[in-house]
């Protein structure tokens, strides 16, 4: 059986005394035990703008990639993981046991203040319920609580004389229930529930209100201190001065924002001061707590981090919310200049003799100055600032910034997030998808924050432990872990997915490199086959080269009609590969390619579609590359059609009229007989679903029996003499269910994946749709579309016209179950923890990609696959070292050798989409998915080499990703591509940073040097 084991704090004070082989000089076990404790030393005044300014020079030029790639890694064992509540919002029994009002008490219960006049003289009924909220607490394996003591449930009157021993018997078994299941209490001594009885007296406009406010705390150091070691003396003071006497929005609803809040913030400071004070020398030796103030603060973007005043702007901001409070307790006993000199000017500018903000006293900025032993911060979400507006921005990069500010302003204080959450509306009950995200990414930001930038951040604490009462809006949202029902009397509770998955976090302390995700080593077949892929009319000058004659192809037509195409771009030039097949050859060769597929422009060979007349200088252009890829040892593999139908062919109907099936078949015929000798690879129709779901409504039907008639054709009358292979190409996304434990998302993600995926290769590799399909569609209410049926006649044609699985796939999706109103019933989102691309459909996610090769395997008997485009774009500003892109083909075909080596998959070659930047469709040349920059501002095009170039061949130099030393690697790369699993390695572990420098050093040669063993 178990027997856990747990040091005590006399494990640490022994082991320090048996370090230092006694005891230090004028110093005693019980010193050392608090030595981190200690007053905080005196730090001059923040500059305007502050030093810290440093953070936004350090991250704010970072680009997408590096700002949300997803860090791995754990934090240290002592972490401290907690969750949150507050009395008011969850205690309920407002006037039970002797317990007098609060302010929010007398607030909430006047009709229209509060959303729906909710009120909290019941809330969650932790009153009357601790005993389950201490089972929640318990099954999330939290290391801490935090929560807040009822002041008038103490003291009804506020005042010592009054106490409440029923109330303090209440925090007793809830300080009781948590040590005993070894929870840290952290308490907090004012989370704005003032009794109303203070509140008649004038509340913190009163200077007497210091010295009571300092009675209450003390007796609470000395009831509850012998087993409470984290204090914090206020809730976000910021609040109670600013919304509640400057916006008067919350208790006492004063309005007087010129004046009240800073009147306010100075009792409060002052208040905080004398308190940490009576701990300091009354408790802190005997009980050995620590003592802070919980601050609150959104991040501040500047709206352009290259303009000082734009920098100006957002470091006032936060000297403003944060410095407000934080700067006389953890600086210099005073407001930071910034703030005072922005409320003095405006002051004088209004007439008034003296500035609105106080001032302090020499000795008051003494006492005030040091007054925290840790630094706790409730923070959100962040703002971006301009010179003279705020606007809010959903970003979990900003926590990560804001830890690095507290860092370099405040002296590297030990940090505890002790508020951090998202708020969601009544609708939303366990499923909490949002929530799921929002911790997904913002923890991951802390631990950055910690592994990576040396943040001193000690805990994380979650807001809230489950729904409660939400101050003004009442019951209408909620932040809470768990769900509570408060239309049932009992209030019952119940886990929400994101419970299981912050207790995930705690079990695994951070986020340890999934073995899924982790890179191996290995080689694919002998013979693989290495592409880079590009199509016709995204590359070739499609104007009238060749002939006088109208060779016009839909994509002309469209790409000419205003609005259709971003910034109406064309594709009249495009790359101009028509002109440049010898600088094209010369990219392929540095990418050591062993293949180029390229597809055939259907209007350039047969401008009307039909076999009527064939444009001999077309074909010849065709002839011209082919021939000059095979005389540098380069294999074309040839899409007959890629989206590119003849106008003339469109304005009959185009896939929609069934002639068309004919007609592509004649087409078909005439490049076999010209080009077959060379060509070896042929792909008929390039992504049927994105022909028939997006371009040209459901024309499945007539794409399978045109490939199917290709098919035959070159089986029938060419394949012995010329053979080639012949399949077509099929895309898919991967899809994995939105909620892994909820069955109506699993079966979505099935639909999501039959209905891309299977439309098409369930007839080719079966012989008809699959049974998904024809389920859901035979079950619409409101049928627009109807699943043609095929004759058994056409089953047979269809079924087995594959020498291959042909596969484009860029990306995953998670499913979950919506009416049928789209096709497969099913809606699709993102993780918001994915990597983007420079194309809002296409995130970062490489597992799938294993995931949806094994699919087909299962699926579809493991044909012989090959992957037929794979890659990601940019937007933007050209940056040549696409990291993004390095980063993308690392772990795809990395994956995909997982596939290989692993699962057994049948994975015969790998193409990189696309050899350059070109016309992306309806994205015009806006999104770039190129290993070639075309430099569109020169009007000869040149072709740059990014640096994903240099790291695809390598790959294919390598066939895969060799271990050690090998003769494909450059001495420099060989020393990253090591690299680059240790570092995997290392993060999957644990280790700290110092730690994984020295095993980098012992197990990468070259890389030991003095300069590295230093650190």
């Amino acid at each position: 059986m178990d027997r856990p084991r747990t040091p005590k704090e006399s494990a640490y004070v022994y082991s320090q005394i048996i370090e230092n082989n006694g005891f230090e000089p004028n110093s005693s076990p019980k010193q050392m035990a608090r030595s981190e404790a200690s007053r905080r030393a005196f730090l001059p005044p923040s500059d305007v703008p502050s030093k810290s300014k440093v953070v936004w020079e350090k991250f704010s030029n970072q680009n997408k990639f590096q700002r949300k790639r997803y860090h791995h890694g754990t934090f240290p064992d002592n972490f401290l993981w907690g969750v949150s509540s507050s009395a008011y919002q969850v205690e309920g029994g407002w006037n039970a046991d002797g317990k007098g009002p609060s302010t929010w008490d007398t607030f909430s219960q006047k009709p229209g203040n509060i959303l729906n006049n909710d009120n909290g003289d019941v809330a969650c009924d932790s009153y009357n319920k601790f005993n389950e909220d201490l089972y929640m607490l318990r099954a999330l394996r939290v290391k801490s609580y935090r929560f807040s003591l009822s002041w008038s449930r103490i003291f009804p009157n506020g005042n010592k004389t009054s106490v409440n021993n029923l109330g303090v018997d209440y925090y007793n078994r809830i300080i009781n229930g948590l040590l005993a299941h070894n929870i840290t209490p952290m308490v907090t001594l004012h989370h704005w529930d003032l009794p109303q009885a203070l509140q008649d007296i004038g509340g913190w406009q009163n200077l007497n209100m210091i010295d009571i406010f300092n009675e209450f705390c003390d007796f609470c150091f000395d009831t509850f201190g012998d087993r409470v070691k984290f204090w914090m003396t206020f809730n976000q003071p910021h609040t109670i001065a600013w919304v509640g006497y400057g916006l008067g929005l919350m208790p006492p609803s004063i309005k007087k924002p010129g004046e009240a809040p800073y009147m306010i913030a100075h009792n409060l400071l002052k208040a905080h001061a004398k308190v940490y004070h009576t701990y300091d020398e009354k408790y802190k030796k005997l009980q050995g707590g620590l003592v802070s103030i919980t601050l609150n603060a959104d991040w501040i973007e500047p709206k352009d981090a290259d303009v000082p005043r734009e920098i100006a702007a957002a470091d006032r901001a936060l000297q403003f919310q944060l410095g407000w409070f934080a700067h006389p307790i953890f600086k210099n006993g005073d407001y930071p200049d910034a703030m005072k000199w922005q409320v003095g000017n405006k002051s004088e500018l209004q007439g008034h003799e003296n500035s609105r903000i106080p001032t302090f006293t020499a000795e008051e900025k003494a006492y005030i100055q040091g007054t925290a032993d840790f630094f706790s911060i409730n923070t959100y979400t962040s703002r971006v600032a301009h010179h003279t507006t705020m606007k809010i921005l959903a970003a979990a990069w900003g926590l990560r910034r804001l830890l690095n500010w507290i860092k370099e302003e405040y002296g590297d204080p030990d940090i505890y997030i002790s508020e951090n959450g998202i708020a969601t509306d009544t609708k939303t009950t366990v499923d909490d998808t949002d929530r799921f995200f929002f911790y997904k990414t913002y923890i991951d930001e802390a631990l950055k924050a910690h592994n990576l930038d040396g943040v001193k951040l000690k805990g994380y604490t979650a807001w809230s432990l489950m729904d409660s009462f939400e101050w003004l809006s009442g019951y209408t949202v909620g932040f809470g872990l768990h769900h509570v029902d408060f239309k049932n009397p009992i209030r019952p509770r119940t886990p929400k997915r994101s419970a299981l998955y912050y207790y995930q976090v705690i079990r695994d302390n951070g986020f340890p490199l999934p073995e899924e995700e982790k890179l191996i080593y290995g080689h694919f077949r002998n013979g693989f086959a290495w592409s880079v892929s590009t199509s016709s009319y995204q590359v070739i000058f499609s104007e009238k080269q060749s002939c006088q004659i109208n060779m016009l192809l839909i994509w002309d037509k469209f790409a000419h009609t205003p609005l259709r195409v971003w910034n109406d771009d064309t594709g009249d030039i495009a790359c101009d590969s028509y002109n440049k097949i010898a600088e094209d050859v010369d990219m392929l060769k540095r990418l050591k390619v062993t293949h180029y597929r390229f597809s055939i422009s259907w209007p350039r060979v047969l401008p009307d579609g039909t076999n009527r007349f064939i444009n001999e200088a077309g074909l010849n252009y065709y002839h011209r590359l082919v021939d000059a890829l095979l005389a540098v040892n380069i294999q074309p593999q040839v899409t007959l059609y890629h989206w590119d139908l003849p106008q003339a062919l469109q304005d009959h109907g185009g896939w929609e009229n069934e002639t068309v099936v004919e007609r592509f078949k004649e087409y078909a015929d005439v490049i076999f007989k010209n080009l077959g000798h060379k060509v070896k690879f042929w792909i008929t129709i390039n992504e049927p679903y994105n022909v028939a779901n997006i371009g040209h409504g459901y024309v499945a039907h007539n794409l399978l029996k045109a490939h199917a008639e290709a098919w035959h054709l070159y089986n029938d009358k060419y394949r012995a003499e010329q053979g080639g292979i012949i399949s077509i190409t099929i895309n898919s996304d991967w899809a994995e269910p939105r909620n892994p434990y909820k069955q109506e998302d699993i079966d979505a993600a099935r639909r999501v994946i039959q209905f891309y995926i299977g439309w098409f290769a369930h007839p080719v590799f079966n012989g008809d749709y699959n049974d998904v399909m024809k389920t859901v569609i035979r079950e619409r209410i409101s049928v627009t579309f109807r699943l043609p049926e095929f004759t058994p006649a056409e089953v047979e044609r269809i079924k087995g016209t594959y020498d291959y699985f042909g596969f484009n796939h860029y990306t995953t999706v998670l499913a979950f179950k919506v009416d049928y109103k789209n096709l497969q019933g099913a809606g699709t989102i993102a993780d918001r923890a994915w990597l983007d691309s420079g194309s809002s459909w296409l995130k970062v996610t490489p597992v799938g990609f294993r995931k949806i090769l094994n699919f087909i395997k299962d699926e579809y008997g493991n044909p012989p696959i090959y992957i037929t485009e794979n890659g990601i774009s940019e937007r933007g500003p050209m940056d040549l070292n696409d990291e993004h892109r390095t980063h993308y083909y690392d772990n795809y075909i990395n994956q995909a050798l997982k596939a290989y080596l692993l699962d057994g998959v049948d994975i015969r070659g790998y193409t990189a989409w696309t050899l350059m930047d070109n016309l992306e469709w309806a994205t015009g040349f806006e999104e770039k998915f190129g290993l070639f920059y075309v430099n569109r501002s020169d009007p000869s095009l040149p072709r740059i080499a990014k640096q994903s170039v240099k790291h695809y061949s390598t790959i294919i130099s390598c066939n895969g990703f060799p271990e050690g030393p090998h003769e494909c690697l450059s001495p420099d790369l060989e020393v990253f591509l090591h690299f680059r699993l240790w570092c995997n390695i290392s993060f999957s572990i644990g280790l700290k940073p110092e730690k994984q420098v020295r095993l980098i050093m012992y197990t990468i040669p070259g890389l030991i040097s003095d300069v590295l063993y230093s650190m």
